[in-house]
C-alpha cells in the first residue's frame, strides 16, 4: 500500500480530520455517521489504516495530524514524481509543457519560485 495514495473515502474521511483536528475518536465517528453514514466501526477501521500510514495519530482517543494537508500534498507530489518521471520536475514540467500550453501566469510563478529557491541556497535556508 502506498502511504501518499488515497481512495476517494479515504480522501474526504483525510479532509474531515483535518478540518476538525484535534478531535475525540468518538466525536469523529459520530461526524463519519452525519457525513458518510457509516458505522463507528467503518470509522475507526479507516482510521487505523490512515494511522498506520503516518497521516494521523489517535493517542488517548484524540485524534491528531501527524502531517498537514500541504504536506501530505507536498509528499502525494514527490511520490507521483518519483513513480512516474524518475523523481525529476523538470521531465514532469516538460511532458506536462507539451500536452497544456503554459500561461504567462504560470511561467512567472514557477521562475519566482526558481528565484526563491536560489535565493534560499545561497543564505543557507535549503538543505
Amino acid at each position: 500500500m502506498e502511504p501518499y495514495k488515497l481512495g476517494e473515502m479515504e480522501q474526504k474521511f483525510a479532509d474531515l480530520i483535518w478540518e476538525k483536528e484535534p478531535v475525540s475518536s468518538g466525536e469523529l465517528a459520530r461526524l463519519c455517521e452525519k457525513a458518510f453514514s457509516w458505522k463507528r466501526s467503518t470509522t475507526y477501521t479507516m482510521l487505523k489504516r490512515l494511522c498506520l500510514r503516518g497521516i494521523f495519530s489517535n493517542e488517548q482517543g484524540v485524534v491528531r495530524a501527524q502531517m498537514t494537508k500541504e504536506e501530505f500534498l507536498a509528499a502525494q507530489g514527490e511520490q507521483f514524481l518519483d513513480e512516474h518521471f524518475e523523481g525529476s520536475l523538470p521531465k514532469f514540467l516538460a511532458a506536462f509543457s507539451h500536452r497544456k500550453r503554459l500561461s504567462e501566469k504560470e511561467v512567472a510563478e514557477l521562475k519566482k519560485l526558481i528565484e526563491e529557491y536560489e535565493e534560499g541556497e545561497n543564505d543557507g535556508t535549503h538543505s
